[in-house]
């Protein structure tokens, strides 16, 4: 029995008159991988804000014990000086500085006072190499994916002298071929005896590599488990997550399809910092009434740039093709054209993209239609107080107040938001990208029900995501995305993740 490197007692913190943790008990081995479980607005990252300094002691109730005795975190340096190393699910780079640059920001290299580049982009090179990111350490992050810049981070971490690595939703942003690179990084630290403690709602993850599992419940420690005494039951973590069964991960649906919605025939975009180079690349597809349609791919094949393309032309330049709706050809020249002809996109990115993160529910949620709740050019907030709320109920969007600023939500709740925005706006069609991404199982299942309602209506809705279970679990046909193009296409009695990886590997274009 290892020894416990941490030892959290009775941690209690409070924000004004809401509990965020009310009795949370945290112990985690020496040399293990602990993964911490629970919904979202479970307190799962407060807990590690505490532990990391970001919520200095004082701020909190309970005790923390780390390699034997009682600590008490002024800030993140003085956790880090002990080796206590956090990757946040928010990405903390700054944009326009290079990834070397960002991956020494603060402990720069330097010899007699001045940076040493051609030391810096060496060791960055070799940091990258450890989490398979194959990119010029000298390229600026902004040109980088979310994912990407996931990975930037975990190099980050590791280029200091890490005892404990804390990573909260490390994969979120991941495909599954990076995800299953970083796991085995993760054991591959383990083996080298650096302890790590990972949130994830990934069970098929914590089925992976977790040595224990620490389950929360609003606010408090519900369950334990020793991953190493039996086999981790997976409907063991949900039911102690949730406090109740969930029988099926997917709600069941009928589906009853109708004419075809949307078309879209030929369609080709130029990169905007290639001018001359398709990125997109003579693309046609469909979608009938009451259908769902997944886009697989690997990251960087170009799904969520189509999706910003065909929405009002939010990616990319030179754009050619056909896109029809209902049977009338569009041409939309902006997203405002898009959102009123019908067309929503759900951005992968919630936080930079998709909301307004100082401002409370209900301005979010009435955004995209505004005109709407407008009286004479005057917004009615007596009615957009009442949109918010009705999705604040319907979608179970947990907040003590409709003016709380959504930056105080989990991601879980966040993304409710951004769906209940586009809800409002009432599309024909529904785009989402990675709509789960950082999601629990049981906010999960909450938006895939709303999903089997919009296309109830006789709506489409198009969904990438890059977690093949999602689409085969949701989906009526899949295509498959690889390079700018489609390689694929499957109805879902013919799906399989392994037919859908042999059709990315093939990589022969579909007509």
């Amino acid at each position: 029995m290892s020894t416990h490197l941490l030892d959290m007692r009775g941690i209690q913190k409070s924000f004004g008159p809401v509990k965020a943790l009310s009795c949370v008990n945290l112990q985690v081995g020496s040399g293990e991988i602990h993964a911490i479980c629970g919904e979202n607005g479970a307190g799962k990252s407060t807990l590690m804000k505490i532990l990391s300094g970001v919520y200095p002691a004082g701020s909190y109730d309970g005790s923390i014990h780390f390699d034997g005795a009682e600590r008490r975190f002024a800030d993140l340096r003085d956790s880090e000086s002990l080796g206590i190393c956090i990757i946040h699910q928010e990405l903390a780079l700054v944009p326009m500085l290079s990834i070397t640059e960002n991956l020494f920001l603060g402990h720069e290299i330097a010899r007699r006072g001045v940076i040493d580049w051609s030391e810096a982009h060496r060791r960055a090179k070799a940091l990258l190499e450890k989490v398979g990111l194959a990119v010029s350490p000298q390229t600026l992050v902004s040109q980088l994916g979310i994912g990407q810049q996931q990975l930037v981070e975990i190099a980050k971490a590791l280029g200091k002298d890490v005892r404990l690595l804390i990573l909260d939703e490390p994969t979120a942003s991941l495909n599954e071929n990076d995800s299953e690179r970083l796991l085995e990084l993760m054991l591959g630290l383990k083996a080298r005896g650096i302890t790590s403690i990972i949130i994830s709602h990934k069970l098929n993850e914590i089925s992976r590599v977790a040595d224990g599992v620490t389950v929360i419940r609003d606010g408090t420690t519900v369950d334990v488990i020793d991953c190493r005494s039996a086999p981790l039951s997976e409907d063991r973590i949900v039911q102690a997550m949730v406090g109740r069964e969930l029988a099926d991960r997917y709600p069941p649906r009928e589906p009853v399809l109708g004419d075809t919605l949307l078309e879209v025939h030929n369609w080709s975009v130029e990169h905007p910092e290639r001018p001359g180079a398709d990125f997109i690349r003579n693309i046609s597809f469909h979608a009938r009434r009451g259908e769902v349609v997944g886009i697989a791919g690997l990251m960087g094949s170009g799904r969520t740039e189509l999706a910003m393309s065909l929405f009002g032309g939010a990616f990319g330049r030179n754009i050619r093709g056909t896109l029809r709706l209902a049977g009338q050809d569009l041409r939309l020249r902006s997203v405002r054209e898009a959102i009123d002809s019908g067309i929503a996109y759900a951005t992968e990115d919630r936080k930079g993209a998709g909301l307004v993160l100082g401002d409370g529910i209900g301005r979010n949620v009435s955004l995209a239609s505004l005109k709407s709740l407008a009286r004479r050019w005057v917004i009615d907030e007596s009615e957009e107080t009442g949109v918010g709320d009705g999705y604040k109920r319907t979608l179970r969007i947990r907040s003590p107040d409709l003016r709380q600023p959504v930056e105080r939500l989990s991601g879980g709740n966040q993304q409710k938001v951004v769906l209940a925005k586009w809800l409002f706006s009432d599309p024909e069609v529904l785009i989402l990208d990675e709509p789960t991404r950082g999601i629990d199982v049981g906010a999960k299942y909450e938006i895939y029900g709303v999903v089997n309602q919009v296309v109830a209506k006789g709506k489409c809705v198009i969904m990438i995501s890059s977690e093949m279970p999602e689409l085969l679990g949701t989906c009526d046909r899949i295509y498959v995305m690889n390079e700018g193009r489609f390689v694929g296409e499957f109805a879902i009695a013919d799906a399989s993740q392994e037919r859908i990886m042999h059709a990315i590997m093939k990589n022969e274009v579909i007509q």
